[in-house]
């Protein structure tokens, strides 16, 4: 191997013979000054069109559509043009034309022997818009655009109406084929070019679609309301597109907010008004319009623009779009106090799934590559982060009903994605090893889930004797410790940090939420065990509550039962029975014993202090037991899942004055209560 920085040979290195080498020299050929090709004009853009159109396929075909409408766009956006024609003819003809001041046709300075138009037409980097001179802001800056759209066109035709008289020059494949023509008179100014694109570059295969085209006018329109933009196309081009029209003007007062209340027709949205604006930036750097509404049904996009250029890729410009509308929506919710749920909150929540526009117009704007794809003027983001964030914050304190939707929905959507972000790691966990049983959990014996019982039981007493009561064959036990997490109120955060719920779940093994799978859970029946009292009922309750939300369809599958343990233990000469409650215990009292002796009553103060054998004939053993199945409560399976519903978040939810008003509801029953 030769030495990277020298000619010597690496050592070890064989030597070649210098004849040799001089053979296989000759074979690679000399590199002479002759070899050095130096492409003139605008043979760069026809030797390769990919690095000033992105290619030459249908979309790099429309661009030259788009290379000369933003060049019509940016005199309506100066100012000095208030309408543009787009005519779309047979042949794949396309003409272009505006009221503006029109291209200048004195000779050039640099060129004296060829004027204005002929120099814009057919030299790169020839324009007006590399200094604030002529256009404060514009979309073209390279001066490359017409002349790239001239180098491509197998004809291109460019008449200007300056001064009542109209000029003419021909072009063809990036060259000018006709002097510049001074004509007769006109009563119009402007700059109207006709092009066709040369089939050697894009092969006489593509054609200009009407849609696609009509879709860039039309996008135009909007982004400017201060311009009239007509369209027509040939009727046989259209071959039965019934949504393209043959002639249509478009205007649009409202700009952007007219737009997404066009594509937004007919669909359901989470707040009705849309977060809309537009304002100048400080110093007169240009100025930002956005619209932005959150539709229900969560399918949304973003379409930006830089000065009526599309920025597919984004760009700095919707970094502080974005960054604008998470910093207003915590704002508010510190300003209201919401605290639970807005830690975990980021941009996603906010606009994902959010139908977004966005166009700003600012000075000597930096893109990605000549197709300007992606906005990267570091500028950009400051601006527009400043002062959306300022309006979306008189936006949001200005209508709190609808502000409360939005923010409500966020904290939601953050708490959705961390409860994914948990499946996902829960799956990763099956994927990899085998279900790590939790170390509390005594499992039954039986392989198959036909037949077995899960025991869920209050803490380590109660689970020391259900071990000891059960049916090793087909019952479990997992013992939790006290009163588990209020899932209806808490984080997901919350709920991947609860070891005892991580647990329970782990010992199902069926997974949670649109994860669920019936044929994965480990246990025919799945029973609450608490004690008789009630400390116990709000354990069952949470736990209930748990299944309800995170495995619904374990519940309506009829998997989810409550075992009905005594409080009382009432003995007599041999006789011995349970009473459920203290109403229970004196009817027993009544109809069970004489009353010509001594009943002893014994109250259990839970179920770790009861017998297993006990517990076992009152509570575990199928042949005696009582259980209650849970179910969804209504005649009606819909209604009866909305008033389940409405219950739940009433009593289990994060709003504590819903419960204070169940209360006062309901406060009149309770001495009806059989307790």
């Amino acid at each position: 191997m030769a030495d990277l920085f020298g000619d010597k040979p690496a050592r070890g290195a064989s030597k070649k013979p210098a004849k040799e080498k001089k053979q296989a020299e000759t074979k690679r050929g000399d590199y002479t000054a002759k070899d050095i090709e130096v492409l003139e004009g605008l043979e760069p853009v026809r030797r390769r069109p990919g690095m000033y159109i992105g290619g030459t396929d249908i979309t790099a075909l429309h661009h030259l559509i788009a290379e000369i409408l933003d060049n019509a766009m940016d005199e309506a956006v100066a100012g000095h043009a208030t309408t543009i024609e787009v005519e779309l003819r047979a042949g794949d003809t396309v003409i272009i034309r505006d009221n503006g001041r029109g291209m200048p046709i004195d000779p050039h300075p640099k060129y004296p022997k060829k004027s204005a138009v002929e120099v814009i037409m057919t030299t790169l980097h020839a324009g007006g818009k590399f200094s604030d001179k002529v256009y404060q802001t514009s979309g073209g800056l390279h001066g490359v655009g017409a002349s790239v759209v001239n180098a491509l066109s197998s004809e291109l035709t460019v008449e200007i109406a300056r001064d009542r008289t109209l000029y003419t020059q021909t072009f063809s494949r990036g060259h000018a084929t006709s002097k510049l023509i001074k004509g007769g008179s006109v009563n119009r100014r402007g700059t109207t070019v006709t092009f066709t694109p040369d089939t050697q570059i894009f092969g006489k295969e593509l054609h200009f679609d009407p849609a696609t085209a009509y879709r860039m006018v039309r996008s135009k329109a909007y982004l400017f309301e201060g311009v009239r933009v007509r369209w027509a196309c040939d009727k046989e081009l259209l071959k039965g597109d019934k949504d393209t029209p043959v002639e249509e003007e478009l205007h649009f007062e409202n700009g952007l907010t007219d737009y997404l209340n066009h594509v937004l027709t007919g669909r359901k949205r989470l707040i009705e008004p849309l977060f809309s604006g537009k304002a100048d930036f400080a110093g007169g750097e240009g100025r930002v319009e956005w619209a932005i509404c959150w539709p229900d049904n969560e399918d949304g996009f973003f379409n930006s623009y830089c000065n009526t250029i599309p920025t597919p890729e984004g760009g700095t410009h919707e970094q502080g779009f974005k960054s604008a509308l998470l910093r207003g929506i915590k704002s508010y919710a510190d300003m209201t106090n919401t605290t639970k749920g807005i830690g975990n909150v980021t941009g996603e929540d906010v606009w994902g799934g959010a139908c977004m526009m966005l166009s700003v117009f600012i000075k000597d704007p930096q893109f990605q590559g000549q197709t300007k794809e992606k906005l990267v003027s570091v500028a950009a983001t400051k601006l527009v982060d400043t002062l959306v964030k300022d309006h979306f914050d008189h936006w949001l304190s200005g209508d709190n009903a609808n502000a409360k939707v939005l923010l409500e929905t966020v904290i939601t959507r953050a708490a959705e994605r961390a409860r994914k972000r948990l499946d996902q790691d829960m799956s990763r966990k099956s994927a990899t090893k085998k279900l790590r049983l939790p170390g509390k959990l005594t499992d039954c014996t039986k392989a198959t889930p036909e037949g077995t019982e899960l025991f869920i039981v209050e803490g380590d007493s109660a689970g020391g004797s259900a071990k000891q009561a059960r049916s090793r064959e087909t019952q479990a036990v997992l013992p939790l410790r006290g009163k588990i997490l209020n899932v209806a109120s808490a984080t997901d955060d919350k709920l991947r940090a609860n070891q005892e719920l991580q647990d329970l779940i782990e010992a199902l093994g069926c997974g949670i939420r649109d994860k669920y799978n019936d044929a994965k859970l480990r246990y025919e029946k799945i029973i609450i065990m608490t004690d008789a009292d009630v400390d116990g009922a709000h354990i069952a309750s949470l736990l209930m509550t748990f299944f309800y939300r995170e495995m619904p369809d374990l519940i309506q599958n009829g998997h989810l039962f409550l075992a009905l343990p005594p409080l009382y233990r009432l003995s007599q000469r041999g006789t011995t029975v349970y009473a459920m409650t203290d109403a229970h215990k004196d009817q027993l009292m009544k109809t069970k014993f004489d009353g010509r002796g001594k009943v002893e009553v014994s109250r259990f103060k839970g179920l770790g202090e009861m017998p297993p054998s006990q517990l076992k004939e009152t509570t575990m053993d199928p042949a005696r037991r009582v259980l209650l199945k849970i179910q969804v409560f209504g005649n009606d399976e819909k209604s009866g899942q909305r008033a389940t519903a409405k219950l739940v978040e009433q009593l289990m939810g994060r709003k504590p004055e819903e419960r204070f008003k169940f209360i006062q509801e309901n406060a009149k029953f309770a001495a009806d209560l059989d307790v």
